[in-house]
């Protein structure tokens, strides 16, 4: 088997601040068929963390069971992130001033969730109370969903390209 690794065409270390929203901090106790081996919020953190800097970008994560801490957090940190991760979770579908904070940022934001909250229950990674209709998806940069902790390592590796393409965010293609 080959080794791959992931080229990246800029060298800037890129801030990333990863956001988990309410019943986050359950997860170790939470329904494995749904978040697999995860033993805890502070395993998933050292997870993306560590891929972070594999990469060689910054990862701060939040993490909080109260939207108004989540809207002073994202205010807090709007100017010196260049990119947002949220699982908006029990936000998924009320988090409209969390949607609106994240909006006004002007930074990309990558939506992610353990589950796929669009499936019906009886999928493999559906939600035992799902679907769910996200207020997020509609207004985010993308989504990533239903890969367990790999939902966050897809939209981490995504970012840091993304985020190394000057076209990416409106830049002009080269003819």
């Amino acid at each position: 088997m080959t080794a791959h690794s992931i080229e990246r065409a800029g060298t800037r270390r890129h801030r990333i601040v990863i956001i988990d929203g309410p019943n986050m901090t359950n997860l170790g106790a939470r329904n494995k068929k749904v978040y697999g081996a995860i033993n805890s919020i502070q395993d998933l953190q050292q997870f993306c963390t560590g891929l972070g800097e594999s990469l060689g970008v910054e990862i701060e994560t939040f993490v909080s069971n109260y939207e108004g801490a989540i809207l002073e957090f994202i205010h807090a940190n709007a100017t010196n992130a260049d990119a947002f991760i949220i699982n908006p979770a029990g936000l998924t579908e009320i988090g409209i001033p969390t949607k609106h904070a994240l909006s006004e940022t002007g930074k990309p934001v990558v939506e992610v969730h353990f589950a796929n909250v669009m499936a019906q229950p009886s999928a493999p990674r559906g939600l035992p109370i799902g679907p769910w209709e996200s207020v997020f998806s509609p207004q985010v940069t993308s989504v990533m969903m239903g890969m367990r902790q790999y939902s966050y390592a897809a939209a981490i590796v995504g970012l840091v390209l993304a985020l190394d393409d000057e076209t990416f965010l409106g830049g002009e293609i080269a003819q």
